[in-house]
């Protein structure tokens, strides 16, 4: 019953976060800005000189981006909620007859629906530069809704962290401090075998590389020329992320709700 009502009243919140969006849709248009410029930088400067082996740099680059993209989209849930403490919002949310875990719940829910909004426009964008899907529409979907699930799951890590230091701009800089290593020593723009032998051990065993391997064979966009990855991660890409959701979720829920309490009782 309590997690019935939990539920019920995180789709109120998730409404509201959603009907701000409407409102105010600069949110939605700036989110989608970066992907896009990343695009074009990758596909039509760096790509030219960025060869990867029986296959179009860019169609290799598109399952980066997105992986990279819904990174960035789950960092909206901490701001978010470190901007509703500072304005005092939350302390209105305590007032009303809700379930505590309501707000967290409807953060994450609302940003997930962010998140899908913007992988569509991020598929039309690679569509347009050159980026097609070579698998069944079966594995296609199954590719976007891994990407959705691991934004899920990471947004509960972001949610924690806007709780813990309670102001926007002190989570952009320190969500920042995970993003960029996260994102970017990986397989997302270039072959992880291609990179020092230190941060090529981290980039095979990064979440967003396994994310990443997995989204490629998905959408069917990997080389038969390229040479086969011999780390389990990246050999059972699919399987590897999934267990990085469970493993951010069962983490992350917790210490989420947890300091969510702690919050709220300052």
């Amino acid at each position: 019953m309590k997690l019935l009502q939990a539920l019920a009243d995180g789709g109120v919140v998730a409404k509201r976060n959603l009907i701000k969006i409407k409102r105010v849709p600069d949110l939605l248009v700036f989110a989608t800005i970066m992907p896009i410029m990343f695009v074009l930088l990758f596909a039509y400067v760096f790509g030219g000189s960025i060869e990867i082996p029986g296959m179009d740099y860019r169609e290799f680059l598109m399952a980066g981006i997105f992986a990279q993209t819904v990174l960035f989209g789950a960092t909206i849930t901490g701001s978010g909620l470190a901007e509703d403490i500072t304005k005092g919002i939350i302390d209105r949310f305590r007032s009303l007859p809700m379930a505590r875990s309501a707000v967290l719940i409807g953060r994450t829910t609302s940003d997930l629906v962010n998140n899908a909004l913007v992988v569509v426009i991020m598929m039309l964008s690679g569509l347009v530069v050159g980026w097609r899907i070579h698998s069944s529409p079966l594995e296609a979907l199954a590719g976007v809704g891994l990407l959705l699930l691991f934004a899920y799951a990471f947004s509960w890590a972001m949610a924690w962290v806007g709780l813990l230091v309670r102001s926007p701009e002190v989570f952009n800089n320190a969500s920042f401090i995970f993003i960029f290593p996260l994102s970017y020593i990986a397989n997302t723009f270039v072959q992880s075998d291609k990179l020092p032998t230190v941060l090529r051990h981290f980039a095979e065993w990064n979440p967003v590389s396994a994310v990443t391997q997995a989204t490629r064979e998905l959408f069917g966009n990997t080389s038969p020329l390229s040479p086969a990855p011999d780390v389990w991660p990246l050999q059972n890409a699919v399987l590897a992320s999934l267990i990085w959701v469970v493993i951010f979720l069962l983490i992350f829920v917790p210490l989420a709700n947890r300091q969510y309490k702690r919050a709220v009782a300052r």
